[in-house]
Order: C-alpha cells, then sequence, then structure tokens
C-alpha cells in the first residue's frame, strides 16, 4: 500500500510518501510545500491545491493519511491552516484517493507507543521505523512520515463493513 501522509499548513505543508507491506515500511520521498510569505490566502489556497494535484498524480497513493486539526491558543493561524486542510481534502477527494484523519496523539501512540510522546521521541522513531540515517528534514516533513507510518500501523486493525468497505476505527 501507498499512503501519502499530509501535515496540513498554509505556510509549510510537509508531504511524506511510504511504501508500507506487511510491517515492511520504506519511505520514498518527504518534503514540503511551501507558499511565499506576504501572498494573499487565495493565491496560497491555489498553490497548494495545484501542489497536491501534482504529488498525487506523481506518486498515485492508496490512501491519504491527513492531521486533524488542533487548535491550542492561536486561533488566527488555526484558520488559515483550516483553510488549506481544506484545499488538501479537496485535492485528495477529487483525484478519488481515500482519505484518512488522524489527531497528533494518534499519530504519536501508533508511531511511538505513547500518545504523549514529545516531537524528539516521535522523529527517532520516523528514523528507526523508516531505517534512516536521520530524521527526515524539515520538521514539517517529518511529521508528514509519520502520519503516513500511523495510517500504515492503523490499516491494519480497521474493521470493514458490507460490501462497500465502509471502514471505521470501532
Amino acid at each position: 500500500m501507498r499512503i501519502l501522509g499530509i501535515d496540513p499548513g498554509i505556510a509549510t505543508i510537509g508531504f511524506g510518501v511510504l511504501d508500507s507491506q506487511k510491517n515492511q515500511n520504506r519511505l520514498v520521498q518527504c518534503g514540503v510545500i511551501t507558499t511565499p510569505a506576504h501572498t494573499s490566502l487565495s493565491s496560497r489556497l491555489e498553490q497548494i491545491y495545484g501542489d497536491m494535484c501534482d504529488l498525487l498524480e506523481i506518486f498515485k497513493p492508496d490512501a491519504v493519511s491527513v492531521e486533524e486539526l488542533f487548535f491550542n491558543t492561536n486561533i488566527t493561524t488555526g484558520i488559515a491552516v483550516a483553510h488549506g486542510r481544506g484545499v488538501i481534502l479537496l485535492a485528495c477527494q477529487k483525484a478519488g484517493v481515500k482519505i484518512y484523519e488522524y489527531t497528533p496523539l494518534q499519530v504519536k501512540q501508533a508511531v511511538v507507543g505513547y500518545g504523549r510522546a514529545e516531537k524528539a521521541q516521535v522523529m527517532d522513531m520516523v528514523r528507526r521505523i523508516c531505517n534512516l540515517q536521520a530524521p527526515p528534514k524539515p520538521d514539517d516533513a517529518a511529521d508528514a512520515v509519520a502520519l503516513a507510518l500511523c495510517h500504515a500501523r492503523s490499516a491494519t486493525s480497521l474493521l470493514y463493513k458490507g460490501e462497500r468497505e465502509e471502514c471505521s476505527t470501532i
């Protein structure tokens, strides 16, 4: 299964492409989509959409794993990120790729085994699981790889219902 992990944003969007089969994970590519500062939101969203469409076309993932938004203190930044996330979801939907959403806690639990793990622990486990010399850089790319790993590890526990293969994590 090829999984595209996406760490949403508006200025920097992390992506990680992972091939996963029978508990074997191979990092194919990771990086970031960046949008120029001091550019209108609509221009940034258009660029994110176009770059997402390119990623989907180039890597042809079977699934996309996207982080759910978590608002901490800055609601204004959160709203802009939500716009970017919406464009990301739209690109995936239009490409016909199944979308799976995970909270930061679920990602940490799947990758480290502890939902309150520190960022450094997550980065180290990404490095170990993917047999890398160092964690992916920048952090947004590493977060996206962690999202792909989360789905790779969680997909085996999904329950499929009926002939439509509708999935649930219940």
